[in-house]
């Protein structure tokens, strides 16, 4: 597995982009394979200023829970990605708050 990623960051914000790609199908895209085929579920998060003396984190998750359209969602899941969000803004805060000071 790799990970597609793009960043930007000036005055007005940062944001990262990011999606898992599975490396075989990369390979057959970089020897001029049609890469309509390519699965991307990206996710990302953008830190932008709150016009005061903070900023805005927005984080963003696409992930495959399930691969049946039909499927319902599962307590599991719910609480697997509920506990992928939290860990995620926690890390993100611990990040800026210690580059912050």
């Amino acid at each position: 597995m790799l990970i597609l990623q793009e960043t930007c960051a000036d005055a007005s914000g940062a944001m990262v982009v990011y999606a898992p790609v599975d490396v075989p199908v990369m390979h057959l895209v970089m020897n001029g394979g049609d890469s309509a085929y390519v699965a991307l579920l990206p996710s990302g998060l953008a830190i932008l200023p709150d016009g005061g003396e903070g900023s805005l984190l927005t984080v963003g998750f696409q992930i495959l829970v399930n691969n049946q359209p039909t499927a319902k969602l599962t307590v599991e899941s719910v609480e697997t990605v509920n506990s992928l969000i939290s860990c995620t803004v926690q890390k993100i805060k611990a990040v800026v708050f210690h580059y912050g000071n």
